[in-house]
């Protein structure tokens, strides 16, 4: 790092070492407490009681705390995902249900954007379509901040509801739905656009916003030619949205690269969690039991009123977390005995 005199040179050698740093402290601590096991081990050797017995119970906490420190030096070594300390572009959309799905799109929003806050990171929208009633046909967010790919990647995924909708007269429960998808948004990726490849159409914004909205051709839509991808994007200013909206098109075709190379890998793929397939049914919220249920893991929580206020995300998003370590821990064990 000290021979480095660019900055982008020594923003990417900051990072690299960021990144070996865990494991090189790791495989440290593990080796110093092997060789103070053989250490003590010696020390049993010796006529002094006192001593030998001393040794013992260093040796037997030593024992105890091995395997994890192993544990934590395999996951470290496993395979991970190159994107998993990435900021994310985050889209919801509603999905059948009319308008009680666009307004429970808007729950999750939200709830995403309380757990962004409470973890410090930045949360700027991109575009959004509000539904008739309340909520969201649509909205997509870039969410800025260390790990947030690694933290929301498993969010991908078909969102079920179950609750009355406050339209409902006669207190039936009614299931609707919500997609989300979370695409890494990494600072050093390299994704060519040709300009013969989009069209760029400009258009009046609609919906809240006062009379600006209605007179300014200030909304954007990009249309990628190749692979038909089209991203949107209505804020006051026209510049901006044409920044955003690429952002939001460089990240689309990131991530259709990920998921044609996740495709080459599709055995691996199966045993991990959360394969980001979008048209799997991920999560139910049930209301009238306060109840939240993961189905890829068999996950069932009684606190959604602080699940989806974001308070508590962590409580469904660590076991998720843990459950593609041990995921990663065994495809280790299975490739090096």
């Amino acid at each position: 790092m000290g021979a480095a005199s660019e900055g982008p040179e020594i923003v990417r050698l900051g990072k690299e070492y960021a990144e070996l740093k865990p494991i090189t402290d790791a495989v440290t601590h593990l080796a110093d407490a092997r060789a103070e096991r053989a250490d003590l081990a010696d020390m049993m050797d010796t006529d002094d009681e006192e001593m030998a017995a001393l040794a013992r119970d260093e040796i037997a906490a030593l024992d105890a705390s091995l395997p994890e420190l192993e544990r934590q030096v395999a996951l470290l070594l496993a395979p991970r995902d190159a994107d998993e300390n990435a900021s994310a572009i985050l889209e919801v959309r509603a999905g059948t249900g009319g308008d009680e799905a666009a307004l429970f799109a808007g729950d999750l929003f939200r709830m995403y954007q309380r757990y962004a806050q409470s973890r410090g990171w930045k949360v700027e929208i991109d575009s959004v379509s509000e539904g008739d009633a309340g909520g969201y046909k649509e909205i997509i967010a870039s969410i800025g901040g260390e790990g947030v790919f690694g933290r929301l990647k498993f969010e991908s995924g078909v969102h079920r509801v179950q609750r009355v909708p406050a339209t409902e007269a006669q207190g039936r429960i009614h299931t609707s739905a919500a997609t989300v998808a979370v695409l890494p948004e990494p600072e050093d990726v390299e994704i060519e656009i040709n300009d013969g490849d989009i069209r760029i159409d400009t258009y009046r914004s609609s919906g809240a916003g006062g009379q600006h909205v209605n007179k300014t051709d200030s909304a954007v839509r990009i249309t990628h030619l190749p692979t038909g991808i089209v991203v949107t994007s209505s804020e006051k200013s026209q510049h901006q949205n044409r920044a955003r909206a690429m952002k939001v098109l460089k990240a689309r075709l990131y991530d259709q690269k990920r998921e044609a190379l996740d495709a080459e890998r599709s055995q691996s793929r199966k045993n991990q969690v959360g394969s980001g397939d979008r048209s799997e049914r991920i999560r139910t919220y049930n209301f009238p039991q306060g109840r939240v249920t993961d189905h890829r893991i068999n996950l069932t929580l009684y606190n959604l009123p602080k699940i989806i206020e974001g308070e508590a995300l962590d409580d469904v998003i660590d076991p998720l977390i843990a459950d593609d370590e041990a995921a990663r821990l065994a495809s280790l064990e299975e490739t090096f005995g």
